[in-house]
C-alpha cells in the first residue's frame, strides 16, 4: 500500500500523462524561472524540466550554461534574445510541433522584462500549451523584503531612459498608494533618485535593492533623500530594484 507521498507521485504522474494523450502531437513551452543571482535559487520541478526537455530556448546562453554546469544538465540550447528575428522565433515554434521547449531567461522568469512575450505569443497562436514554472523574482523579493506595503503594488519594469520621462512616470502615480516596484540600471540609479525627490519629494519612503541573493547583497531602507545621498557617496554597481512607497506609508524601519 503507497504512503502519501508515492499515491501524490502516482497523480502527478497520471495528470502529465493525460495531458499528453489529450493532444498528443503538440508540444509544450515551458517558462522556466531561473536564479536572479544565487545559483541554488532554483526549484526541482525547473531542474527536472531542463533535463527532460529535448530543447532550452535561453536569451544568453552563456550564462544559461553556468547554471547547466552548477546543475550537470545536458540539454541542447538554442539562443532567443531581444534582437531575435520573426523567421528563428517561427522556427522555435515550429520546433514545438515535435517536442516540448522550455523558455529561460538571464535571471528570473521569462516574459517580465525580457524578450520571451512575443515567442509565447506565438506559442498561445499556434495551439501549444504555455506552462509556468515558477521561482526567483527579484521584483517579489525587493517588495517582501522592503518593509513597505505589499497588499497592493504595481511593477513596471524598467523605469524610462530619460529624466523627463521618469517625471512624467512618477508624478502619474503620484497620488497612488499602492507601492511601486521597478527596475534600473546602476548608470541611471542616481539620476532617477533625483527625479523621484523631485516629482514625489525628499520624504518618499523607498527600499533600494542591489544584487539581490548575490555575495554583496543590499536593501537601503528610508526617505528618497537618504538614497539619493547614499548612492551619491557609494557608486551604484550591480543590478538594481527600487520599490518605492504610496504617500501615505511610513518609512521602512522607522519608530512607529
Amino acid at each position: 500500500m503507497p504512503g502519501p507521498l508515492h499515491g501524490s507521485a502516482l497523480r502527478i504522474v497520471y495528470f502529465r500523462n493525460f495531458r499528453r494523450l489529450s493532444n498528443p502531437t503538440l508540444g509544450t513551452l515551458y517558462l522556466v524561472a531561473t536564479p536572479i543571482g544565487n545559483l541554488e535559487d532554483i526549484t526541482l520541478r525547473a531542474l527536472r524540466v531542463l533535463k527532460e526537455v529535448p530543447l532550452v530556448a535561453a536569451e544568453d546562453t552563456r550564462v544559461t550554461r553556468t547554471l547547466f554546469r552548477a546543475h550537470d544538465i545536458h540539454t541542447p540550447l538554442a539562443s532567443f534574445h531581444e534582437f531575435t528575428s520573426p523567421a528563428r522565433r517561427g522556427r522555435l515554434v515550429e520546433r514545438l510541433e515535435d517536442g516540448d521547449v522550455a523558455l529561460v531567461t538571464d535571471a528570473g522568469t521569462p516574459g517580465v522584462s525580457d524578450p520571451g512575450f512575443p515567442l509565447i505569443r506565438d506559442a498561445l497562436s499556434a495551439g501549444h500549451q504555455v506552462v509556468p514554472v515558477p521561482g526567483a523574482s527579484s521584483a517579489i523579493a525587493a517588495l517582501v523584503a522592503s518593509g513597505l506595503p505589499t497588499h497592493a503594488f504595481c511593477f513596471f519594469g524598467f523605469l524610462p531612459r530619460t529624466s523627463a520621462a521618469r517625471r512624467r512616470f512618477f508624478t502619474q502615480h503620484a497620488t497612488s498608494d499602492e507601492t511601486l516596484v521597478v527596475f534600473e540600471s546602476p548608470y541611471r540609479v542616481v539620476a532617477a533618485l533625483k527625479d523621484l525627490v523631485a516629482t514625489l519629494g525628499a520624504e518618499r519612503p523607498v527600499a533600494v535593492g542591489r544584487e539581490l541573493t548575490k555575495r554583496f547583497e543590499e536593501i537601503f531602507r528610508g526617505t528618497a533623500a537618504d538614497a539619493l545621498a547614499h548612492f551619491e557617496q557609494h557608486p551604484p554597481r550591480g543590478e538594481f530594484t527600487l520599490v518605492i512607497g504610496g504617500p501615505s506609508a511610513s518609512v521602512p524601519g522607522a519608530a512607529a
